[in-house]
């Protein structure tokens, strides 16, 4: 770049514009302020993105099956047609991606947008193993100055996620000593489905594999329909990681919102016998958390497919909660769902006299709208409320209480080395093997 381009650029920073990948000046005065954004995945979840998007420049659309993007080009004509994400990305003059694929190819798709500069929203999860959250994170991290990212727990808006947090921040329960998140859904399967049939010539099925192990082509892996589609293949190992990516990733966010939390320095897990072809239905994981500046280190926990943490008072059925949180503080206890929640306070003192409710004027003010957040972000901020840091971390977390179920054994962890240290076995399950031809870095 030229001097003067140089100081131009400078300038135009400055005063609050952002230069966008494709070139563009951007900002809230700017000539231009529209991002242009690829789709990538356009049916089921990604109808929920079409009009947040609708007020930018969609100008690529992309999907493994055609009728998918026929859907899709119906509300943005315009755009440009891919079914290999990988040939999507390297469209020129792109800003944006907005990803709502199969679980095992996020961490692929997201790390190919940062080496092409794209800012990212990923629907959850991030990773489906602990290397892949890993190095999606710490690729961001580095690009965080000049990229805004957002992990599609949208739920995240709701204000109940901030009333939560104040809560417990400001001791409504007293000190806090554990936390619980839990959901009960049961999806049980006996294994991969045997192959059957061929796939309809508009469905690319090689490239819905993507970089998993190859399995034959069965019409259940897309029996349900819009929103549910998951729900045909993320229990299987090779493809996603059961409850944990899915309303794991939602439910534990209400919890993680609340604590600050970082990286564990122990996990352990235990459920249903081990499956080498289909993740656990009921599972329990306990990790450690580490003290921060506001509350001692904690015991969290993950419960789903049944099991459950032990409710505080008999008159409290938490069964009935079907996704929820609960927080264990000294003088009592804070039970949640997405919308609401509820104190019990416990002990000869638990008058609530000791709690200073914050001025209203102090509150934390609503979110909004979760995808504007993250479009917005892209064009002045940078910053998100789930980015790929805060999810990052969460998911990580969870993914290492899958680790420590395959092992059967409680794990020393080394966050910042993401080893580790008291099982050579554990590191195994890191990771996970690729087909030839796909690679994370890209």
């Amino acid at each position: 770049m030229q001097r003067r381009q140089f100081l131009k650029a400078s300038a135009a920073l400055g005063a609050g514009l952002t230069i966008l990948p494709s070139g563009v000046l951007s900002g809230a005065n700017a000539p231009s302020n529209k991002l242009n954004v690829a789709l990538i995945g356009t049916w089921g979840r990604a109808d929920a993105h079409f009009d947040a998007i609708s007020s930018e420049n969609v100008v690529a659309l992309c999907d493994v099956d055609e009728t998918h993007i026929a859907h899709a080009a119906k509300r943005f004509p315009k755009a440009q047609t891919y079914v290999d994400w990988r040939k999507c990305l390297d469209q020129k003059g792109l800003d944006a991606v907005l990803c709502c694929t199969t679980d095992h190819t996020h961490a692929f798709i997201a790390n190919w947008a940062l080496n092409r500069d794209l800012h990212c929203y990923m629907e959850k999860p991030l990773g489906n193993t602990v290397a892949e959250a890993r190095l999606v994170r710490a690729h961001y991290l580095r690009k965080k100055h000049k990229l805004a990212t957002q992990v599609g727990t949208q739920r995240h808006a709701l204000p109940n996620f901030n009333r939560v947090r104040e809560l417990i921040v400001d001791g409504a329960i007293g000190t806090l000593q554990n936390g619980y998140a839990w959901g009960n859904r049961q999806l049980r399967r006996d294994g991969y489905p045997p192959a059957q049939g061929e796939p309809p010539a508009h469905l690319h099925y090689d490239l819905w594999i993507g970089p998993s192990p190859w399995h034959p082509y069965n019409p259940e892996y897309f029996s349900r329909g819009p929103g549910m589609n998951c729900l045909s293949w993320n229990m299987f190992w090779d493809f996603g990681t059961g409850q944990i990516g899915d309303m794991g990733s939602h439910t534990m966010d209400l919890a993680w919102n609340a604590l600050d939390a970082d990286l564990p320095t122990t996990a352990e897990g235990k459920g249903d016998p081990y499956h080498p072809e289909v993740t656990p239905v009921e599972l329990t994981t306990q990790f450690d958390i580490p003290a921060n500046d506001w509350r001692p280190a904690i015991r969290l926990g993950w419960y789903q497919g049944g099991a459950m943490p032990r409710s505080p008072r008999d008159y409290v059925d938490l069964n009935k909660i079907g996704h929820g949180v609960m927080f264990k503080g000294e003088k009592g206890f804070l039970i949640a769902d997405f919308g609401s929640r509820l104190i019990i306070p416990f002990g000869d003192h638990a008058d609530m006299g000791y709690y200073n409710r914050r001025d209203k004027d102090q509150m934390i003010p609503d979110l909004g709208h979760f995808q504007k957040e993250w479009t917005n972000a892209c064009k002045g901020s940078l910053e998100t409320s789930c980015d790929f840091d805060y999810s990052g971390r969460l998911i990580e977390t969870m993914l290492m209480g899958l680790v420590a179920y395959r092992t059967g054994k409680k794990l020393e962890y080394d966050a910042s080395a993401g080893r580790v240290t008291n099982d050579a076995q554990a590191n195994e399950y890191l990771s996970r093997q690729y087909r030839p031809g796909w690679t994370l870095d890209g």
